[in-house]
């Protein structure tokens, strides 16, 4: 905006706020002028100002966005369907938390750069105290739906926004969120504004409840209205509690309808409310109950509804020995089970879920018992490494595509893992090696959820839900241009650290499981010494290096018993050469991977091979280190 608009707004906002004159009828523009005068008197802003926008760094803003990563997973899709019911071009639509700082956003990627502009991106803050009047600032502030039209910003630097904001509370009451439409469009008519506050405001009343119904399955759920027709509809009332009937959290709906407030309900025994005998509304429970029952309240009012009874969780049991690819599952060590039981919560709310964790932690078998843990246990689980399929072929690996879309393609084509993997989870290992163009297009499946084969027309609807995996520091791929910064926030829901093997103190269950199944079922005798060598060593190389290992000691015993020799040859005593026999990328990276070309005459299978890794990250990690055969 030019510095002459923003000076002349500046004026116009000093004038009114002095009572000089004002441009608005006094009842709309209450509670503009409240937040005029508190941006001037409290948070002294200068309204001429036409500095940016703040904007978090990226360990800052995941700081904002882990704790919310519930209301994240339940509030995209309803953000989605509001951009997409509001013609898409022009609008932009942001999640907050409680402080003004947006931690989900969806608009037209053509639109970026002026979004950005105007500083609506993730990250950016937009409390009242920060960037004067605003939707999201003077919701929170005011606790209800607001909408600031262009001249209605304190600062003239967004006088060119229109923003609706509707506030998301939790099930105590607090305010949780807040959701945010803006629209840097002038040419929007006075049916189309109040078209966006109404869709505005109703989205953010389904995420709401949608968040209610979800929050605590382990209590009974009370779903009720005057009217049969409207239970499970916006309108209806919410109100969970416990197995002694004490009322736990109610929604604002539920209080209107009472006509209480929320200090005379929660805590109070559902008997005060109900004239109904309790033994009998309890009699209705159901897990998915779909028949509205007539209930009376001691004031004589009649309500239906629905009682949903608690979801009575099993204790997590994993098999003993399950095995995938050459990793098993041994979840004792404390970190990694509520890495899981946190893990297992978000993804059955279609969070995705990213796994973080040194070569050989397990990664893929941490996924594959979250996907056997959970509700799709009964769907397909799908694997993809990303780093050891050629660039070449892991787009048709990922979409699949049409019979002859290129040459060497099958003639009847080929279904993608992402369709394979449709109903259930997929997984994606070493994301962070993913090609940039094809990030892009795995970026629009996990937005749309639709996929096109490629030499396909027709888009594909899929199901899925998302767990990757990477030994790499995202946040440093993003820096470095390697990962997209929104592919990152999309896949990054919510992260669980894999503790490297030396660090995990279930290390001894964990070998007794790994030695039984290497022995398949034979027995197979320790000499004294040798368990308590192996729990010992650093294993760089992690679980994969500790299998491989048993799997050697159980090939080289006599007549069922493994000796200090036997592992001697295997495990020699200076750390240093057991570091680089092992896990020789423990050491400098580069120089391990000269000494292992020399080793073996620059016989690349082999070097991969003693690596553990593909072909193709070897080249890659040898172009990484400018590291060429010589001539």
């Amino acid at each position: 905006m030019k510095p002459a608009l923003i000076n002349a707004h500046a004026q116009q906002v000093l004038q009114a706020v002095q009572g000089i004159h004002a441009n608005h009828s006094p009842i709309a523009d209450r509670a503009i002028t409240r937040s005029w005068r508190r941006c001037l008197d409290q948070y002294q802003l200068d309204p001429a100002s036409r500095r940016a926008p703040n904007v978090l760094e990226h360990p800052r803003l995941q700081d904002h966005r882990a704790p919310l990563e519930h209301i994240i997973g339940v509030a995209h899709w309803q953000m989605n369907n509001l951009h997409q019911q509001l013609g898409r071009d022009g609008h932009v639509v942001l999640l907050t938390d409680a402080r003004g700082v947006a931690i989900d956003s969806v608009f037209n990627e053509s639109e970026r750069a002026e979004f950005q502009r105007s500083g609506l991106w993730l990250g950016s803050v937009w409390s009242e105290d920060c960037e004067g009047t605003n939707g999201v600032g003077t919701c929170l502030v005011e606790q209800k739906h607001v909408t600031i039209r262009r001249d209605e910003h304190f600062r003239g630097k967004h006088v060119g926004l229109t923003c609706s904001a509707s506030p998301i509370f939790n099930a105590s009451g607090e305010l949780l969120a807040v959701l945010n439409l803006s629209s840097v469009r002038d040419d929007l008519s006075l049916q189309q504004h109040f078209q966006a506050m109404a869709l505005t405001n109703l989205s953010a009343k389904l995420i709401e409840s949608c968040f209610f119904l979800g929050h605590d399955p382990q209590r009974y759920l009370l779903r009720f209205h005057p009217e049969a027709g409207f239970v499970g509809l916006l309108g209806e009332g919410l109100l969970s509690f416990d197995e002694s009937a004490r009322i736990c959290s109610v929604n604002p709906a539920a209080l209107e309808l009472l006509g209480l407030s929320r200090d005379q309900v929660i805590g109070q025994s559902l008997t005060m409310l109900l004239e109904t005998p309790i033994e009998q509304v309890m009699s209705q429970a159901s897990a998915q109950p779909s028949v509205c029952w007539p209930m009376r309240l001691l004031n004589g009012r009649q309500f239906y509804g629905q009682l949903r009874e608690p979801v009575r969780q099993a204790p997590l049991v994993i098999p003993a020995t399950p095995s995938f690819n050459d990793v098993h599952v041994c979840l004792e060590d404390p970190r990694l089970q509520r890495g899981f039981a946190r893990a297992l919560r978000v993804l059955e709310r279609d969070v995705p879920v990213f796994l973080q964790g040194e070569t050989g932690t397990g990664k893929e078998a941490f996924a594959a018992a979250l996907h056997r843990a959970s509700s799709r246990a009964n769907q397909p689980f799908v694997a993809i490494n990303c780093a050891a399929i050629p660039e070449a072929l892991i787009e048709s690996e990922l979409f699949g595509y049409r019979g002859g879309s290129f040459t060497g393609a099958r003639k009847d084509g080929m279904i993608g893992k992402l369709e394979q993997a449709h109903g259930g989870i997929l997984f994606l290992d070493e994301i962070a090696d993913m090609p940039l163009a094809l990030q892009t297009r795995l970026l629009r499946v996990l937005e749309e959820r639709q996929v096109v084969p490629l030499g396909g027309a027709t888009a594909r609807p899929v199901d899925i839900r998302l767990i990757s995996a990477s030994h790499q520091d995202l946040h440093a791929c993003v820096a470095e241009g390697r990962l997209r910064e929104d592919l990152f926030y999309r896949v990054a829901g919510f992260a669980v650290q894999l503790p490297p093997l030396r660090e995990r103190s279930d290390k001894g269950r964990l070998l007794d499981l790994l030695l039984r199944e290497e022995s398949a079922g034979a027995r197979v005798r320790l000499e004294e010494g040798v368990r308590q060598r192996l729990l010992a060593q650093p294993w760089p190389g992690n679980v994969r290096q500790l299998r491989t290992c048993l799997r050697t000691l159980v090939a080289l015993a006599l007549e069922g018993r493994v000796t200090l020799e036997d592992l001697a040859e295997l495990l020699p005593a200076a750390p240093e050469e057991v570091e680089l026999a092992e896990n020789p990328l423990g050491l400098s990276e580069r120089q391990t991977l000269l000494t292992l070309i020399e080793a073996e005459h620059w016989h690349i299978a082999r070097v991969a091979a003693r690596l553990g890794i593909s072909r193709n990250t070897l080249y890659r990690k040898l172009r990484h280190h400018g590291i060429s055969r010589p001539g």
